[in-house]
């Protein structure tokens, strides 16, 4: 009886209704995960250019894993939830899972999520030729990576809380985890060596033969693309990227990433610009105080702190720069 309820929402006349709010709001939050995840690159996932970079790989994945996770059963509304919740999951229930523990509960039903995803994402990819090919294989990625990072959450069962067995279940991880899940993917993405000659043959036998050949060594959790990406140093409006001028880097800080320990070298000094210090004004909270019963008081305070971004250097420092990165650069 789920199967049959699952068929009647994905085709239903409220279908897209139903969900359409829910893959909207995962694919903005898909962008928002791609803007924190590459927030100290030089590509820093701008929205101007979500649909014309070779950063597509990217977007598909992420934006594709979002929709997953939005609407997968838990994040619908009640009768959804009730009529798709753990149908796929009721198999394995009272089945021992490993020591001490047995499969129970109600699942996530990521198989749900996935079905939506197609419906919605992959229906974009209207075309036959490499690159939608790239775009579906980049969005079958984004949804196994959601399968990859779901969690074992489990309630312990026994006389007096001894937890002698315990009914576990699978649970979505928290997006972050999914983003840097992504973002390792990202940066092991594998480009497709395409045979050039063979693919100037349009939608032939031999061009899909070509696309075939490059696909067969990918495995189906790589990112893959097709082209190399600019440097995304200097600012290009047909990519939609706005250079590195002007962008905040990190050079002192508890705790800093190894991006964030780099982010000075890697947009100012490698993109032939300096590091200029700016000291600006914050008001913050200060002094605070307890006080019987029950505030807490504080002060406002003022600082200076020292930020830090990347300026334009004179003319002829920006000449030499331009000259060393065209050679060394490959494309």
């Amino acid at each position: 009886p789920f199967r049959s309820v699952n068929n009647f929402l994905m085709t239903g006349p409220k279908a897209y209704l139903t969900y359409s709010s829910s893959v909207a709001a995962g694919a903005q939050s898909g962008i928002e995960e791609c803007k924190f995840q590459f927030g100290w690159e030089r590509w820093n996932c701008p929205e101007s250019a979500l649909q014309l970079s070779t950063h597509n790989r990217l977007r598909s994945a992420w934006a594709t894993s979002r929709a997953v996770a939005a609407t997968t059963p838990g994040t619908l509304d009640p009768c959804v939830q009730s009529c798709s919740g753990c149908w796929r999951f009721e198999e394995r229930v009272g089945f021992a899972g490993g020591r001490g523990w047995v499969w129970g509960g109600c699942s996530d039903n990521v198989e749900f999520g996935e079905r939506i995803s197609k419906l919605f994402v992959d229906a974009l990819e209207t075309g036959h030729d490499t690159r939608a090919l790239i775009n579906l294989h980049n969005n079958e990625v984004g949804r196994l990576a959601v399968k990859a990072t779901m969690k074992r959450a489990c309630k312990c069962h026994g006389v007096s809380g001894s937890c002698s067995i315990q009914t576990c279940w699978l649970q979505l991880a928290d997006f972050r985890e999914i983003g840097n899940y992504l973002k390792l993917k990202y940066d092991q993405a594998h480009k497709l060596e395409m045979d050039k000659r063979r693919m100037r043959a349009g939608n032939s036998a031999e061009s899909r033969g070509a696309t075939a050949e490059a696909f067969s060594n990918v495995h189906t959790t790589e990112l893959v693309f097709l082209e190399d990406s600019p440097d995304y140093c200097t600012r290009n409006a047909s990519l939609g990227h706005h250079g590195t001028e002007g962008r905040e880097c990190l050079q002192t800080g508890k705790n800093l990433s190894q991006w964030e320990k780099r982010s000075c070298r890697r947009l100012c000094t490698e993109c032939g610009l300096k590091v200029e210090e700016r000291r600006a004004e914050m008001v913050a909270s200060c002094n605070c105080k307890f006080h019987w019963c029950c505030t807490v008081r504080c002060e406002q305070c003022r600082q200076l702190v020292a930020k830090h971004f990347c300026s334009r250097r004179d003319a002829h420092a920006v000449a030499n720069h331009t000259k060393r990165r065209s050679k060394g650069h490959k494309r």
